[in-house]
Order: C-alpha cells, then structure tokens, then sequence
C-alpha cells in the first residue's frame, strides 16, 4: 500500500494536521534519516520530533531528499524544559537543524516546579505573531496547567500531545482538551507494544476481524477523534500502521478496549516531572 489519503484534523485556528502522523522519539540519529524516508514512501505526510530526540538534522535531511513538497507535509517540533526562558532563539536552533520552519510547535513539558510554561507560552507566541509556524501547542500539561495558559494568555494551544492507551486514557485531559477546544494527540499509542498488544480483549479483535492488534488500537484512536504518532523504524509496519482505514471497530470493541485502563504509565508523571 502506498500513499494512503490520510484524514485531517481541523485545528482551533483553521490550520488541518493528519490524523495518523509518523513520531521518531528513541529514534537514534543514525538511524532516523533512513526511517523517516522510508514513512514518507509509505505515505506518511505527518513527521514528529523534538529538541531533545537529537535527530531533527536528520529529520529534516530525509525531508528534502524526499522530494515531496514542503507544503503537502506537517512538521511538529517541541521546545525543551530548560529552553522556557528562551523559546524564540530555542525555535532559531531547531529551524537551524531542520533546515526549515516547523508548522507546529510545542511545548515539550510543563515542569510545574519550574513554573516558566507561561513565559515559554509567551515566546510561542511571538512565533506565531511573527507567522514563523501555523500552530503552536503543548504536551503534557494538565487541566490545571491549560487552564492557566487559557486564562492568562492570548491564544489557546492548538494541541495538547499526551500519553494515551488503552492502558492509560488521561480521560481528565482529554475532557479539559474538548472543553477548550484543544485537539488530543497521542503519544505511545500502542504502549510501547508488547503487554498492551497481547492482552485478549485486543488480541480476540484483532483475530475476528483479520487485522494486526497494533492496527486494532491505532484504529481506537482514530475512532476517537485523536491524533496519532506510532513509531517504528521497520517499513512492513509502518505500512500496517497507515492500513487502518477501511475498517471500523464496533462500540462493543471500543468499549472492550477502554475497560483494559489500568493507570500504566511508559514516560513520566506530567504532574511531578521536572527534568531539565
């Protein structure tokens, strides 16, 4: 399968993102140029990275040898922790390694004990002011940490790019997101594999429906209204990954697979991390 046609989202400010986009966090650098190659020849036209994944040269190499136009492709980047105080010249940095402007940026974490997300809101927006991306986000925050930026800032974020699983549904989040008007984007969709992908409730649907239990749950996500960035570096998968458009889950499966939350987390609590 190639070249897929990708849904969209419609951001808060009219800009559209896929709904099904390519992420390379853990992707080491040497590696990242030939997978994100291989996911743009797949169809991918969504790419995620960030600051501190230390690939976006990479990222942004396989971009222009790809030979896709700029403007059919959506580039995500992420502002880092001990960056806060200095977003414009952090997003300078990243433009530098990329090779190019991103069409959303976000900020990477709230790290509540540093208490700058509000200053770094700010720098973000001056980018978008200065029309240097067409969305700018956040990833991470909390309710708490929305409502402030909402209540104290001009522009309410595009995005809000959490943890979301079966396993791990952040449906406090995701409520606080509608309730602004914030899309959800998924990070770890599938848990990183393994225990999520073998439970029965995933597996028992997978089976009935001749599908991939990872499609199953990238399907639970889409069926959901959120935006979605499974990562591989294996190109057969990234081509199942994309395959999951011409089938739909039942409200039996979809309720079968929101049972299986169990607060398993694959990445830090939002709430106490403050890592620079």
């Amino acid at each position: 399968m190639t070249n897929p046609t990708i849904p969209t989202v419609t951001l808060n400010n009219g800009v559209t993102m896929p709904q099904l986009g390519f992420g390379v966090f853990q992707v080491p650098d040497e590696e990242t140029e030939a997978a994100v190659s291989a996911a743009l020849e797949a169809g991918y036209r969504s790419i995620d990275t960030a600051t501190i994944y230390g690939n976006e040269r990479s990222v942004g190499r396989a971009i222009a040898a790809s030979g896709v136009p700029r403007e059919e492709l959506f580039l995500t980047t992420k502002l880092w922790n001990s960056d806060h105080e200095r977003a414009v010249e952090a997003y300078d940095a990243s433009v530098e390694r990329l090779g190019m402007e991103a069409d959303l940026y976000l900020i990477h974490w709230p790290t509540p004990g540093r208490d700058l997300y509000l200053r770094a809101w700010e720098g973000l927006e001056r980018l978008y002011a200065d029309k240097r991306v067409r969305a700018i986000g956040v990833s991470n925050f909390l309710p708490e940490h929305l409502d402030r930026v909402v209540s104290q800032r001009g522009i309410v974020p595009a995005v809000n790019q959490i943890e979301v699983h079966p396993l791990l549904q952040q449906r406090d989040i995701q409520a606080a997101d509608t309730r602004l008007g914030v899309a959800t984007e998924a990070w770890s969709p599938l848990a990183k594999g393994g225990a999520l992908l073998a439970e029965e409730a995933v597996t028992a649907i997978a089976e009935r429906l001749g599908r991939t239990p990872a499609q199953v749950v990238i399907r639970w996500h889409l069926q959901q209204d959120r935006i979605v960035i499974p990562k591989t570096v294996t190109p057969a998968r990234m081509a199942e990954n994309l395959d999951v458009f011409d089938f739909d889950l039942t409200a039996d499966d979809l309720a079968a697979l929101d049972a299986l939350e169990d607060g398993t987390r694959t990445g830090p609590d939002p709430a106490t991390f403050n890592g620079a």
